[in-house]
């Protein structure tokens, strides 16, 4: 896998992943596809393999992330964590971390937006019966109660006992499966705890989290962590936060103005390039002559994208003409038969038809600008043998 590919893995291992929640639109007329099924038979198989294959992958992937991350962090460079020490941050994060803790908070943070979609997205939704029947649903709304479940009832009586058979199959796996990850994240917690309070800290942490306040803290901090007030106080920070660099952006681009530019190759005289050479233990000649060819490709080079930008400056400008144009044509109402060239006047259309023109030139010559450029690198970049 690639590394950058480990480096989003790595980032969704180490961040909790924001919550994406998107309903689905309301839809005139639901389509039914008929999809052909593979007997199983001949299927099993074959999706065996494919399963433990995918296993497989998944978990080279996962290493590959979890090296990344120690090399990030150096985690091979910490000090051992002393086993007293250990013993006793043992004993805080079991108090912090109790059976059940994490299900509790991803209840708080998820629990209400997911039964909302599922509400959204059950039959007897008004979104649902909407794409059913293809009545809008304002007027899907307007019904009562009874008419609602009078409706859903043709379309789907085991309603309630389907879903509560997915409430009895999947909502223990869920909890099973989050009860999984608590053991290691109570070690992970303690070895941290370990290296950064010392045996005295911890003791009085311990005989805290023994008292009954203690217990109800321990019992309510992480969940508290995605408690509706705190994730609505954070997203009320962000525009502020958004504001603060917009508004400063200009001092800031001032000041990093004044830094000077790294420099390249072509900036290097000879008595660096020779500094340079003794540094990499490399021969002087084979540096000079990359000086020499980079300055001679990126004259080239700057020639063809300075044709690459006017070409493309002037095709956004063609564009955005044809555009005007199209939006003054059409700018007397939203019929569709504004967009019909026929009902347009000889000069709009003469006018519309020759920015189009000048576009497609322009977009060509970009192209062809840009072409030349690749071609120019290609030159300049040697294949590594």
């Amino acid at each position: 896998m690639s590394t950058f590919k480990n480096l989003l893995l790595a980032g969704a291992v180490v961040l909790t992943p924001a919550h994406a929640y998107a309903a689905p639109k309301e839809a005139p007329i639901a389509e039914a596809v008929t999809v052909a099924m593979p007997a199983e038979s001949e299927s099993e198989p074959d999706s065996e393999q494919s399963l433990a294959n995918a296993k497989a992958k998944m978990q080279k992937e996962i290493d590959q992330a979890i090296a990344l991350i120690e090399k990030i962090f150096e985690v091979d460079k910490l000090p051992p964590v002393d086993p007293a020490q250990l013993a006793l941050a043992q004993q805080t994060t079991n108090a912090l971390i109790p059976a059940g803790s994490i299900e509790k908070m991803l209840d708080n943070m998820y629990g209400k937006l997911f039964r909302a979609f599922m509400d959204q997205t059950s039959s007897m939704s008004d979104l649902m019966l909407s794409i059913k029947t293809g009545v809008d649903s304002e007027k899907i709304a307007a019904l009562d109660a009874t008419s609602k479940t009078a409706i859903a009832d043709m379309f789907d009586p085991h309603r309630k006992e389907r879903e509560d058979q997915i409430n009895k199959v999947i909502k223990p796996l869920i909890s099973e499966a989050l009860g999984d990850l608590e053991p290691p994240m109570r070690d992970g917690l303690a070895r941290a705890y370990a290296r950064k309070f010392s045996a005295q800290q911890l003791g009085d942490l311990n005989a805290f989290l023994a008292t009954p306040t203690g217990q109800a803290y321990g019992a309510e901090w992480m969940s508290l962590q995605a408690d509706p007030e705190v994730m609505i106080a954070m997203v009320k920070a962000v525009p502020p936060l958004i504001n603060k660099f917009i508004d400063r952006g200009p001092e800031l681009e001032g000041q990093l103005k004044d830094l000077p530019k790294e420099k390249a190759m072509s900036d290097l005289t000879d008595a660096e390039l020779a500094k340079l050479a003794k540094l990499m233990k490399v021969d002087v000649k084979t540096l000079k002559e990359n000086r020499d060819m980079w300055n001679d490709d990126m004259t080239t080079d700057a020639t063809a994208v300075d044709a690459v930008d006017a070409a493309g400056d002037a095709a956004d400008a063609a564009a955005d003409a044809a555009d005007a144009a199209a939006a003054t044509a059409d700018a007397a109402g939203d019929y569709d038969e504004a967009y019909d060239r026929s009902n347009w006047s000889a000069a709009d259309l003469q006018k519309v038809e020759d920015l189009e023109a000048e576009a497609d030139k322009a977009s060509s010559a970009a192209y062809d600008a840009e072409q030349e450029a690749v071609a120019n690198a290609r030159k300049r970049l040697k294949p590594s043998t």
